[in-house]
């Protein structure tokens, strides 16, 4: 063994070269090595909680190692029965029996075989006492206020951290202030005593957290004594200010401690928080203060604390080397202390050796090269040992390297380079395996492999070989290596195809060859389909505060749909499984549904497929519309008497453009906080010159308007007011109102604040008679209405109303005509005429009344009329007057809805805005007779096989003398189609049911009655019957079945008959006996029940049904059956009631008045009609 002290340069020059001979390739276990220590304990700590301790050392190797141990660098030999050996390792337990300490050292490792020795680093073995403070009598100590003193701790050594903490015996912390300060050795420092300082009960807490153990200090007791330098008379404030008086003093270092003069030079490890602390004592209480002599605090890591008695520097590096000061001063002087801080390193790595493989014939180099303050020093071992005692011819030592050159199987050896200065140790193997071996492949043989068309395809062929060996790959069918830019064989043997595709399916073989020989494995390729995903909508944009739905369609290989998954993400960040938790952001599965969309919503968005072979990523932009932020800045420029320019700042439009502003003003003018629209402005500017009302305080504030809707409004720009001006305008809408003759009430609309234009705002009224020469008549007011009374009735005035206020008047006043007040028409139309159109309508005709003795604007004429008798039996009937009103200037009307064959009396009157005049005399008129109404009921009283008997009732109103009926029958079936018609003229009126006969047996018909007049036949009344069947009654039952009254009467019946049952049965358990009366209820008469099963021919079917087929026999060439002067009739043509006005329909009304010819009580229906 040669070692050289020099000839780094030389070496150096061949240490790239030699490198690449070096591989770090792990050898496999089958292949002879030396060992390697793959696991080992750090520090281990005996805490007296654990059950054992365990002291860990594990290596591999080929032959397998053996462990030896050395403790405090001696033999140990785990051979003790009190500990726990672990089989095939290094390990051992220490178990937690009350013997620990004596097993506390330093241990290290040695893993060993034939081939060499792999050595670990010290393991310490720590085993903490457990700390207790000494018992001991603490003196009382006593001092006079203002005196400085030290309260000590000396807490009990333990293991660290330890934190201590002064409380009292109720374990409240004693106060600490500029005053009062706990050093970092626990002691507590008192610049000056206050009597408040006084108690017996100072207690020093220490804590070890990590041995979870709490240990307290006898009590202290501290007797602060005060000073009194006054007399007796003098006041307690005299008193403390003498007393205090005589103990100021400057001040004085206590901590660092006065022994240390003014410097003290401290160490610190780089990368830990360095802490200075300086206390003084002094009166009053010295201020601290820190600098660095040589430069400047170190910004941003430097903290103070504890009121600056504290320095604090987190992360210390070696530019915090230096002087340090502390000031500590108050107005009587100042004292200081200077530390010195050296910075230091414990060792680290900065080149570690590397293990490696190699071949007979071959060289190598270790490196090794450690950092540190003070500089460590590097020692190399060889299998544990110093090299003097393992040499191996060849090997060149320097105090970095190790280098070594033609290598034979002899040479394997495990080697350690081990770094040290004062702040500790650190050791690391290099493992040197010389072997000669044919290449061993690790990847099965047959191994299947897959990908995606595109992709990129790995088959792997991991080997081991010394000396080095070239591996190649081809097709099972090719017996050439695969060529081309798409195939890159790795360095570890694997192939890499580049985008594959199905022509590469198929078998690959992988050969590994070296000096010593070859071998060779298959491998099998499938090609399967890419996925694809389709994420929609694309780039979709929605409003804030809506839904959203995305959905992620995926198409993948049918081999890969059950490794298929998917998941979202937005902007790289992924969402949970579900979504968000408070459930506004819904995943299931392919779809992502966000509920009520906020603007931070707005993103990427992913959609991510992931199976065994692939991935692909879809994304989809969302944008978030919602309504532009509100404009700000408003700024008001060019202020002048009728305008001012206001401007604004855009922002924000959250992604829709702004269409335009709208500009807003609150006057005061208006009532408060109300805010009305002013102008409007293209999105693209923000700016615009306003025009502006005077005698206005105006405020503005500004909304941005965008596809979305309005933003919030904008703070209220700066007050602007503009200075008063006479009116612009005149009062509009002037109009008259009078509630009695002669009266004129004119009103108008009032100006707004906002046209007022100045203080003192009133009217003028000017008037006088339309036409006439006099001046006109004027009167001012403040409010809008003026009542004046004028000399004749309804008369056309002119009449101007103009705009006053301090500053002057309006413009120039527009006439406008209007009338005094109406009086009632004071004479009444005459009647010429009432013609009979039918029996319920007339045609009146009338003479207008003269234009002067309307009095007033003609509205129109009302014509009322009463019934007074019936013509049918000549009773009177009680006066119920009917009104109904013709608008305009007109002289006939029809009147409708009149009783046939009745007597009635007529008046008409004019009427205006202010109410009806006189009626006219009564005109008596009779109205002839109509058709009936409808008899009252149709019913089939009894049915027999060819035979059926009908019975009915009398029309409510007759309308003249009844003369008899006409009775029509037809057959008919369930499909409603009809037989021939037949008919039956019953003559005489008093008649009130018809016997049938010679009818079909169980055939159902259709029966039709009417009642008649002289003037013809009224409306039908229908009903349905069918008669009975040979020897059966099965039409008649069929009929009744379906009806639901007897349903319902069955069910009855049923009910009934269950309930009687039970109560049979119930009394019958009980012993007891039917009475009479309960048999006759459970048999009821047969009689009676035959009189209820008449009934069923009784029901009258009313409904008139459509029938198929002609019904011209029914309407024969009778008369309508119809009221003749039904208002929907009343349209065009001579004889109609609409034929001038069309306004008739829903007008009329009716009135009912008994005794009184006046018609005050009744109420009235305007039918305008033309004239």
């Amino acid at each position: 063994m040669e070692v050289l002290p020099c000839g780094r340069g030389l070496i150096l020059s061949l240490i790239f070269f030699l490198l690449k001979f070096t591989t770090a390739t792990e050898i496999p276990l089958s292949v002879q090595q030396v060992p390697t220590i793959i696991k080992q304990s750090k520090e281990q700590v005996a805490f007296p909680f654990d059950e054992y301790f365990q002291i860990e050392c594990e290596a591999k190797g080929n032959p397998e190692p053996k462990f030896r141990w050395t403790k405090d660098d001696k033999p140990f030999h785990p051979t003790d029965p009190r500990i726990i050996v672990s089989n095939n390792s290094g390990t051992f337990k220490i178990p937690n029996e009350g013997h620990v300490s004596h097993f506390q050292g330093k241990y290290r490792c040695f893993a060993f075989n034939n081939l060499g020795v792999a050595m670990s680093e010290e393991i310490d073995f720590i085993v903490p006492s457990v700390p207790k403070f000494p018992k001991e009598k603490i003196e009382p100590l006593e001092v006079e206020e203002g005196d400085p003193i030290v309260l000590h701790c000396n807490p009990p050594k333990g293991f660290p951290p330890l934190h201590i903490y002064w409380m009292n015996i109720e374990l409240e912390h004693i106060e600490q202030d500029e005053r009062v300060y706990m050093s970092q050795d626990g002691d507590l420092y008192f610049a000056n005593v206050e009597e408040k300082d006084s108690r017996n009960d100072y207690c020093c807490f220490a804590a070890f957290p990590r041995l979870r153990t709490i240990v307290q200090k006898m009590p202290m007791k501290l007797t602060v004594s005060s000073l009194k330098h006054a007399n007796e008379s003098s006041s307690s404030t005299e008193i403390n200010s003498k007393a205090n008086s005589i103990k100021q003093r400057k001040p004085r270092l206590l901590l660092p401690p006065p022994e240390k003069n003014d410097f003290s030079s401290i160490t610190i490890l780089k990368g830990e928080t360095l802490l200075l602390e300086c206390f003084a004592e002094g009166l009053p209480t010295p201020q601290i203060e820190w600098n660095k002599v040589d430069g400047d605090l170190p910004k941003g890591r430097e903290t103070k604390e504890n009121y600056g008695k504290t320095l604090k520097i987190e992360s210390v590096s070696f530019q915090d080397n230096g002087l340090y000061r502390c000031t500590a001063n108050n107005f009587l002087g100042m004292t200081s202390h200077i530390f010195n801080v050296t910075v230091e390193e414990p060792p680290y790595w900065i080149r570690k050796p590397q293990s490696g493989v190699y071949s007979t014939g071959s060289s190598g180099i270790l490196l090794c090269e450690a950092g540190g303050y003070p500089r460590p020093t590097i020692t190399w071992r060889i299998n544990g040992a110093h090299p003097d005692t393992h040499p191996f011819v060849g090997d060149v030592i320097l105090s970095e390297e190790i280098s070594f050159t033609n290598l034979h199987p002899n040479h394997t050896a495990v080697y350690q380079c081990e770094a040290s200065n004062v702040h500790g140790t650190i050791l690391t193997n290099a493992n040197v395996d010389v072997v000669d071996v044919l290449p061993l492949i690790e990847t099965k043989d047959e191994e299947n492999y897959a990908t995606v068309v595109g992709s990129s395809a790995f088959l792997h062929c991991e080997f081991f070989a010394s000396p080095e060996a070239v591996v190649t790959w081809q097709t099972v069918d090719a017996a050439k290596p695969l060529e081309g830019q798409r195939y890159h064989v790795y360095e570890n043997g694997t192939l890499q195809i580049r985008r594959a595709t199905e022509e590469d399916a198929g078998s690959y073989s992988c050969w590994v060859e070296n000096a010593i020989g070859k071998t060779a494995v298959t491998a099998n390729l499938d090609i399967r389909n890419a996925t694809k995903l389709t994420v929609s909508p694309k780039n979709p944009r929605v409003h804030k505060s809506h839904m959203l739905e995305l959905h992620c369609e995926s198409k993948c290989d049918s081999h890969l749909k059950h490794s298929l998954k998917l998941s979202w993400s937005k902007d790289g960040e992924g969402f949970e499984i579900n979504g968000t938790e408070d459930g506004r952001i819904v995943i299931d599965g392919a779809n992502l549904t966000i509920a009520n969309v906020m603007l931070e919503d707005q993103g990427l968005y992913s959609c991510s497929a992931k199976t065994s072979l692939d991935s692909v990523t879809e994304t989809t932009q969302v944008t978030v519309l919602d309504v532009p932020d509100p404009p700000a800045n408003l700024h008001l420029s060019e202020r002048q008497n009728r305008s001012v320019r206001l401007s604004w700042e855009a922002r924000d439009d959250h992604n829709s453009n702004i269409s335009e502003y709208i500009v807003e003003f609150e006057g005061n003018r208006e009532e408060p906080g109300r805010w009305e629209e002013l102008t409007r402005v293209q999105g693209e500017e923000t700016t615009v010159v306003l025009p502006l009302a005077p005698y206005v305080r105006y405020q503005f504030r500004v909304m941005a308007v965008n596809e979305v809707g309005r933003s919030r409004p904008s703070q209220p720009s700066d007050h602007h007011e503009t200075p008063p001006a006479a009116p612009d305008k005149n009062p509009q809408n002037i109009r008259v109102q009078a509630s009695q003759p002669k009266e004129m009430i004119i009103k108008w609309e009032p100006l707004k604040p906002m046209e007022q234009n100045g203080p003192g705002l009133e009217y003028k009224v000017s008037w006088k008679p339309q036409g006439a020469p006099e001046e006109w008549e004027e009167e001012t007011v403040t409010n809008h209405t003026l009542r004046v009374m004028t000399p004749t009735v309804y008369a056309p005035y002119d009449v101007q109303v103009q705009a006053i206020n301090q500053l002057g008047s309006g413009p120039e006043p527009q006439s406008v005509t209007l009338y005094s007040g109406e009086d009632y028409p004071d004479t009444a139309p005459v009647i010429h005429s009432v013609d009979v159109i039918n029996s319920t309508l007339v045609k009146v005709e009338w003479s207008t009344i003269p234009k002067d003795r309307v009095h007033g604007h003609l509205r129109g004429y009302q014509v009322n009329w009463w019934k007074t008798r019936s013509l049918l039996d000549g009773r009177k009937h009680p006066k119920e007057v009917n009104i109904l009103r013709f608008s305009g200037q007109r002289n006939y009307g029809m009147v409708p809805s009149l009783e046939a064959f009745s007597e009635f009396h007529l008046t008409v009157l004019a009427y205006n805005s202010k109410g009806p005049g006189p009626e006219s005399v009564p005109y008596i008129f009779q109205t002839p007779e109509g058709v009936p109404e409808q008899p009252s009921f149709l019913k089939v009283i009894k049915v027999d096989k060819d035979t059926v008997t009908l019975s009915w009732g009398l029309p409510k109103k007759l309308n003249g003398n009844l003369s008899g009926y006409l009775l029509q029958y037809q057959i008919i079936n369930d499909t409603y189609d009809i037989g021939e018609l037949n008919e039956i003229n019953i003559t005489s009126a008093s008649k009130a049911s018809w016997h049938l006969s010679n009818l079909n047996a169980a055939t159902k018909y259709k029966f039709y009655l009417r009642a008649c007049t002289s003037k013809g036949c009224g409306k039908p009344v229908t009903e349905e019957s069918a008669t009975l069947g040979e020897g059966k009654y099965a039409a008649l039952y069929e009929d009744i079945c379906t009806q639901g009254w007897f349903i319902g009467l069955m069910c009855a019946i049923a009910l009934l008959t269950l309930i009687l049952l039970t109560v049979c049965f119930v009394k019958r358990n009980r012993g007891g006996k039917y009475s009479v009366k309960e048999k006759e209820d459970l048999h009821p008469d047969p009689e009676v029940q035959s009189a209820k099963d008449e009934t069923f021919g009784e029901y009258s079917d009313s409904d008139e049904k459509p029938l198929k087929g002609s019904l011209r026999s029914l309407t024969r060439d009778m008369q309508a059956t119809g009221s003749a002067d039904s208002l929907v009739e009343y349209g065009e043509g001579d004889h109609g009631l609409f034929n001038e006005d069309g306004s008739f329909i829903g007008a009329y009304a009716t009135s009912k008045e008994k005794g009184s010819v006046e018609s005050n009580g009744s109420s009235t229906a305007t039918f305008p009609l033309r004239a």
